[in-house]
């Protein structure tokens, strides 16, 4: 299925949509105290900051996939990244908690429309031979989204106006919304035109593969967001950093890290899957297994040096699971259903976020981000452990057969 610029020409189109998608969400976690300042968040209601944003997004992912299966994508992308940086403005110019968490509510809502159709476009665009990587280039615009929106929220909190922050990252979305709008390929046209139904929705968990794909994403996800929307605010208050310092060393080390992962389990699992079907799925769950500890490790070391030793590792194993969830789970199921596909795991991933988000917050002055987290790495373990287990079954079952 060709495109009218090479595949990977588009990858590097949806890598810088997908960093600005990041930057957008990811800069309010470096300036919750500010927004303790001057609006007058509680512990508890900055929780709400990524919980809201995280349950709309979630729950429209399978609208979303739905309608990334039906219409053009490249208009989906570009009508998606117009809507989000509208929104990003809408937070900047909020004047009391009620308008910032509304603001919030419509950002989610917007960039919901971008994964399933990004996702979806490239995977058509690449066969088995570089599908993880295509997918695991374009996920690592998330790490240096992060990166940059950790730094950037903090940085300008500090030295500008939070407020000026978010407008000026509202005009760069608006900016590259039109360069894409003339800069990208028309899509493929969909394949089916036929309006979805809970069938659809039903039969992707009638794969055995895709269910335990589904539950390990949801721990991975739960261990992975509080990182994203906690450990600036860890740092900040159990090392005494700036927010610009905080924001910088709370995402430097585990995205760059992350970046790597994703580069080496992408390569790792196309090379593995030519000779092993299930390889994407064995990758994926090595990551897991591996990231665990370290995630628990990060937010319970003793000094700052150790804090970024352990996210450095979280970030290196983590990105072998950013690398190929996607693209394993276009392993098992149809085509037809590569948006749908996409958005229902980024709702299960949301899910999880937005339940641990909050609750980190809730049990801050509890059990701490410790006493959570070593709980999920357990999780995390046992949902990578299940995941081999079911792939092989359902390998040993088909040669069978």
């Amino acid at each position: 299925m060709a495109l009218k610029f090479g595949p990977f020409l588009v990858v590097a189109w949806l890598w810088v949509a997908l960093g600005i998608n990041y930057v957008d969400r990811q800069m309010v976690y470096s300036i919750f105290p500010v927004l303790k300042r001057d609006l007058l968040f509680t512990d508890a209601q900055l929780g709400l900051v990524g919980s809201l944003f995280s349950w709309v997004y979630t729950l429209a992912m399978p609208f979303a996939g739905r309608l990334a299966d039906r219409f053009r994508r490249d208009r989906l992308i570009v009508f998606s990244i117009l809507l989000w940086s509208l929104a990003t403005l809408a937070c900047g110019l909020a004047t009391s908690l009620a308008l910032f968490l509304a603001a919030r509510i419509v950002l989610g809502l917007t960039q919901a429309l971008y994964y399933p159709a990004a996702v979806g476009l490239l995977a058509a665009a690449h066969g088995d031979a570089t599908r993880s990587r295509a997918l695991g280039i374009h996920q690592s615009a998330q790490l240096a989204g992060i990166v940059i929106g950790g730094w950037y929220g903090g940085w300008m909190a500090d030295h500008v106006s939070w407020r000026m922050g978010f407008a000026a990252a509202a005009l760069v979305g608006l900016g590259y919304a039109l360069v894409l709008h003339r800069a990208l390929p028309a899509s493929p046209p969909p394949v089916s035109n036929e309006p979805g139904s809970l069938a659809d929705f039903a039969n992707l968990f009638r794969s055995r593969c895709y269910t335990a794909l589904a539950a390990a994403f949801f721990s991975f996800c739960a261990m992975l967001w509080i990182f994203y929307a906690w450990l600036p605010n860890y740092l900040y208050e159990r090392f005494h950093l700036s927010m610009t310092e905080s924001g910088f060393n709370a995402t430097i080390f585990v995205q760059a890290s992350c970046g790597l992962g994703v580069v080496a389990g992408g390569a790792l699992a196309d090379r593995l899957a030519k000779r092993t079907p299930a390889a994407r799925f064995y990758v994926a769950a090595a990551g897991i297994l591996l990231c665990a500890p370290f995630g628990y490790l990060t937010f319970a070391a003793p000094t700052l040096n150790l804090t970024r030793l352990y996210s450095v590792a979280y970030g290196l194993f983590s990105g072998f699971m950013v690398a190929n969830v996607f693209a394993a789970s276009y392993d098992v199921i149809a085509r037809r259903h590569f948006g749908l596909g996409a958005g229902v795991l980024n709702m299960i991933g949301g899910i999880a976020a937005s339940i641990m988000i909050y609750l980190a917050g809730a049990l801050k002055g509890t059990i701490g981000f410790a006493g959570l987290l070593q709980w999920i790495a357990v999780a995390c373990a046992l949902s990578a452990v299940t995941l081999v287990f079911s792939v092989r079954h359902y390998h040993r079952m088909e040669r069978s057969s």
